[in-house]
């Protein structure tokens, strides 16, 4: 039985997956990285190893999600630390993405992480410890983003079913953690890495100017380093009593005290009315 904590790291083969498992590993730390193509990860990781377990894994496919908990069990004997981080960003105004575009962002944001927690929990409950970190984003607390709103809905719905997990997670010794990154300097708002409307709508002015920000002015000049954020994050997993909901970074802040600035003032201008609703009144 290995006594170090072994990690589980989905979208591990670019971004904070990639440098949060390159750092477990420098300090120790077993880690199962996954990732839908394993090439990527022995590329930029290496081989199997003692320490070190890469595995092939479609997010979306709950059998397949099944089968890499199982091989983490049987490699490791244990599993300790889930870190749900694989997503990306589908930019787009709600009328212009099909169907198919929405289907797509939520079922590796949303559906490929609750695949993970599904199938991971049962191991963290019976040994009555661990801690599942979700990589939502400050677009899943104020998603006042012009083109990014499906986006932002996938990270609002990873922090609802977060808190719930929470407390279902709670009396088992488990920890939950809900993380909110702002903007940092990998990858993720790269080509092939976030993907725009197939069928953008001219009129959509705000949307256009919000979407190439981000992919000619925001990417490459992100504030937040990945190497520190990692190094929180294993802070977090050593904490007696890590938080719910944690902010990352000082632009997830500066958001965060926007959104809760406007709803206090929505609170307070309304309350009135939005009180007078109750039988006594």
């Amino acid at each position: 039985m290995n006594t170090k904590k072994v990690w589980f790291i989905t979208g591990a083969s670019k971004g904070l997956g990639l440098t949060l498992s390159k750092k477990l590993l420098s300090q120790g730390y077993a880690v199962v990285a996954t990732s839908r193509n394993i090439k990527s990860l022995i590329d930029e990781i290496g081989a199997k190893n003692d320490m070190f377990l890469p595995i092939e894994m479609n997010i979306t496919d709950n059998k397949n999600v099944k089968k890499a908990i199982d091989a983490t069990i049987n490699y490791f004997g244990k599993i300790d630390v889930v870190v749900n981080n694989a997503g990306y960003s589908q930019i787009g105004t709600l009328e212009e993405l099909s169907e198919k575009e929405v289907e797509n962002n939520f079922k590796v944001n949303v559906f490929g992480s609750l695949n993970v927690i599904r199938n991971a929990s049962k191991h963290l409950r019976n040994q009555k410890c661990g801690h599942i970190f979700n990589i939502s984003s400050i677009g899943g607390y104020t998603g006042n983003f012009a083109g990014f709103g499906i986006y932002c809905a996938t990270k609002f719905a990873v922090a609802g079913f977060t808190e719930a997990l929470a407390e279902e997670m709670k009396s088992f010794g488990v920890h939950t953690t809900l993380v909110y990154p702002g903007y940092f300097r990998t990858n993720f708002l790269a080509k092939g890495s976030i993907q725009t409307p197939k069928n953008p709508i001219d009129d959509y002015k705000d949307a256009r100017i919000m979407e190439q920000a981000h992919l000619k002015e925001i990417n490459g000049n992100q504030p937040n380093d990945p190497e520190k954020a990692a190094e929180v994050l294993i802070t977090l997993s050593n904490q007696e009593n890590p938080p719910v909901h944690f902010f990352m970074g000082e632009d997830a802040y500066h958001y965060a005290k926007l959104k809760i600035e406007t709803v206090e003032k929505a609170l307070s201008d309304h309350e009135s009315l939005g009180t007078s609703t109750g039988f006594n009144h």
